[in-house]
């Protein structure tokens, strides 16, 4: 009915141009503007599909559709798919769990994979050697001797915020509890398992909410890191990069007892009652053509090239040998025995006790501008709003933030100066609380300082004996430009001489100088997280990955 009406318009365009002098170029211009107009599809992903993304605009594009690619984590999927308001058309998880864990209202149709990785160890290949992994079968428990021994560290993003860390996680339970059939929310509260899964965990040394920024941390640290959990498809674009760095690669482990092959399901979200979604059987063909396309037999070959699997746990007869390589320890021709994933309500409670007991435990120091400009534009209500989503430990729990027992926190308030310095150890609510009230009390005033803050932060962090313990961090939040006070080159001096990796993520709303900002996370290999538009969203990246 749409394209007949829009024909029927034109049409009537062309005529009544024709009678014009300048008709037939008018006419020539009204059809081809008409012709141009793209339809937009907006698709929610993972970070771990943005390889794929000239491959799908290709595609839409051919089909008069633009497509507004939003990259989440996995929770912030969930939490999407959660909302009554979503405006999504299309939606792809790596896993679809997150689906199953957000989808309450039944939006998403015909939810498929598309490609799958599993989710593995890859670990520099003179470690492997060292460790014996190279040509043999690696279990879970050589993975937690190394570890015991302090033979391995590594990378792996957190397991309440990203797929392939709950992956991972998920995998590990398993392989400590036996391989049951299926994990019981009893088998969770098993001391035994909270001894050896807190012990493993204990060997991360970097952390993300994001599989694809673990991977760009893992490149930038420059040799620096040694091995890192992610999906074989990361660890591949991984190692061609070091390759062309003529760096050395890291080696593939697949941890035979607790294997967890992400799914990558693709699918529509309904939003027929939607009173901004008029077009929606035409968005509906339009997903249904892009999801046979990329099952295609030709993008399937292309997805091999890319790295990614096209059977869930099959030989693959067909792989590339140059992407899929053998000295890698990549294995195409062993089929993959993947565990079975619990039920949704086991799952949940997997999180939950991850976040609160088993994960190693985080340090984190906030440093929050209070400056006068705080006061005229709002931010420092915002910011108090911020603190009250993690101090809160009730509405934590909902986006998996909560504190645990060994967590450390300390809050420095700034201005021209430091304001004060507060500290809490642990997830008491009645500690939280009191440090919230005392943020709520503050009142913006002076100048702007940004660099004595995190100076005084790192400072903190390494009287804090830090090294094995803790996974720390430290959260800058600020709407202005640096006027007063220590400079770049003081926090450069600090970082270097501390000789921790403390990443240093900047928030930035209001006017926040980007530049000074982009040098600290630049310093510290951390992340600038946009809070001018949505300051929580941001807050709650910005934590989720430490």
């Amino acid at each position: 009915m749409y394209k007949s009406f829009h024909l029927t318009l034109v049409v009537s365009k062309l005529s009544h141009f024709l009678r014009h002098p300048l008709g037939i170029l008018f006419a020539a211009l009204t059809l081809l503007t008409s012709c141009n107009q793209h339809k937009n599809f907006r698709l929610l992903l993972g970070s771990e599909n943005e390889a794929l993304q000239p491959l799908i605009k290709d595609f839409a594009d051919k089909k008069g559709y633009d497509i507004d690619f939003v990259y989440k984590g996995s929770v912030d999927i969930m939490l999407a798919l959660q909302s009554d308001t979503t405006d999504f058309d299309g939606v792809w998880p790596a896993s679809g769990l997150w689906i199953t864990l957000g989808d309450q209202h039944h939006k998403v149709k015909y939810a498929k994979s598309i490609l799958t990785s599993p989710v593995v160890f890859g670990i520099k290949k003179s470690l492997a050697r060292q460790l014996n992994f190279i040509g043999r079968p690696v279990k879970v428990a050589d993975i937690l001797t190394a570890i015991r021994n302090r033979q391995l560290k590594f990378m792996m993003t957190s397991a309440s915020q990203s797929n392939s860390g709950a992956s991972a996680y998920f995998g590990f339970l398993y392989a400590l509890l036996g391989n049951p059939e299926y994990i019981t929310k009893d088998d969770l509260h098993k001391p035994e398992l909270k001894e050896q899964i807190r012990e493993l965990l204990s060997g991360i040394n970097r952390s993300s909410g994001s599989s694809g920024w673990l991977k760009d941390l893992f490149l930038q640290g420059n040799g620096q890191y040694d091995a890192m959990v992610n999906y074989e498809s990361i660890i591949i674009e991984t190692n061609q990069e070091l390759l062309r760095r003529n760096q050395e690669p890291l080696y593939v482990v697949y941890p035979t007892d607790g294997l967890v092959i992400a799914d990558s399901q693709l699918g529509f979200v309904d939003r027929s009652g939607s009173d901004n979604n008029s077009d929606g059987k035409d968005k509906e063909t339009f997903f249904r053509q892009l999801q046979d396309y990329l099952l295609s037999s030709d993008v399937q070959a292309k997805l091999l090239q890319l790295g990614r699997r096209t059977g869930f746990a099959g030989e693959l007869t067909n792989a590339p040998p140059d992407v899929f390589r053998a000295d890698w320890g990549i294995d195409t021709k062993k089929i993959l025995s993947p565990i079975k994933l619990p039920g949704e309500d086991v799952i949940r409670e997997a999180l939950s006790l991850y976040q609160t007991d088993f994960r190693k435990p985080s340090f984190t120091v906030f440093c929050l501008d209070f400056s006068g400009s705080m006061n005229t534009n709002g931010g420092a209500d915002q910011v108090k709003q911020a603190m009250q989503l993690l101090l809160d430990q009730d509405q934590a729990k909902r986006y998996f933030l909560q504190a645990s027992d060994d967590d450390r926190l300390i809050i420095i308030p700034f201005n021209h100066d430091l304001i004060t310095e507060w500290e809490a150890d642990g997830n008491q609510g009645d500690s939280l609380k009191a440090i919230l009230q005392r943020v709520t009390d503050l009142y913006p005033s002076g100048g702007t300082d940004i660099y004595s803050p995190v100076i005084r932060g790192l400072e903190a962090i390494k009287q804090g004996d830090t090294a094995d313990h803790y996974i720390p961090a430290i959260i800058l939040m600020t709407d202005g430009e640096s006027n007063t006070g220590k400079t770049y080159p003081d926090l450069s001096k600090a970082w270097t001489a501390n000789g921790l990796d403390i990443p240093v993520f900047a928030i930035t709303f209001g006017d926040a100088s980007d530049d000074q900002l982009n040098q600290i996370v630049g310093l510290t290999r951390a992340s600038l997280f946009d809070g001018k538009k949505d300051l929580i969203t941001a807050f709650r990246k910005a934590k989720g990955y430490n």
